[in-house]
């Protein structure tokens, strides 16, 4: 087995340890990803339910507020996220002290993402039957008792479906941020793999990039079969 690896990935072998090596890629690409991944979840739940809830039928309607959250969503989602790395640099900078490695990249992946993932909560949550809304209107629940007893809880399954869709679209943010210095399996595609003309290097840093996509996909179709029975 040893042999047949030198031989038909040979500078995969040689770069597998060591600062720069695969081991090193696949932990930043892990830590990038569920990093940010709790950030940008966060962020896109709260901007998400305040979508739905400060609409004209929503359950707290305020056309202000929900025309100021709807078009910094609709911004922030509309720059290219290459571009958004450079524009946010020295926001960056400020807040993690780099703009480069792992923790560069997670400002610019959170902000990034957020948005994307608000309008798939938001999308998700309106599917919640408007009955069940209302009956709990009627008994006089709460605003905040609707969120999370109805709207959150009716709202599971497509929340995580959701989540799973951003956090496979956010796997190809972190390989993008790789590719300009961020760290990762995109930086061993590109600054290593294409850059030297080493394609073992890039075939097995695409296919390491798939198996998280699938992970991550199954994790989440389990998840949502779980909660549908």
């Amino acid at each position: 087995m040893s042999n047949f690896l030198n031989t038909v990935f040979p500078n995969v072998v040689a770069n597998w340890y060591g600062d720069n090596g695969f081991v090193t890629a696949i932990w930043q690409t892990l830590y990038m990803t569920f990093v940010s991944a709790v950030f940008a979840g966060v962020i896109g739940i709260i901007l998400g339910i305040a979508l739905v809830t400060t609409a004209e039928d929503g359950i707290t309607p305020n056309k202000v507020a929900y025309q100021i959250i709807d078009k910094l969503v609709n911004l922030f989602r509309s720059i290219p996220f290459i571009i958004l790395l450079a524009v946010i640099g020295p926001f960056t900078k400020l807040i993690v002290g780099q703009t480069i490695g792992p923790e560069g990249a997670l400002v610019p992946l959170v902000i990034g993402t957020a948005p994307f993932f608000a309008r798939q909560v938001q999308l998700a949550l309106v599917e919640v039957d408007r009955g069940v809304v209302e009956a709990a209107e009627s008994i006089g629940l709460s605003p905040m008792k609707i969120i999370f007893r109805v709207y959150l809880k009716e709202g599971l399954p497509e929340l995580i479906r959701s989540g799973t869709l951003t956090t496979i679209s956010l796997i190809g943010l972190t390989a993008m941020a790789g590719a300009v210095g961020g760290g990762g399996l995109g930086n061993m595609a590109i600054s290593v793999g294409y850059q030297r003309f080493e394609n073992d290097v890039t075939i097995v840093s695409m296919l390491l990039i798939l198996v998280l996509v699938f992970v991550i996909q199954g994790l989440g179709d389990f998840a949502v079969r779980k909660l549908e029975h």
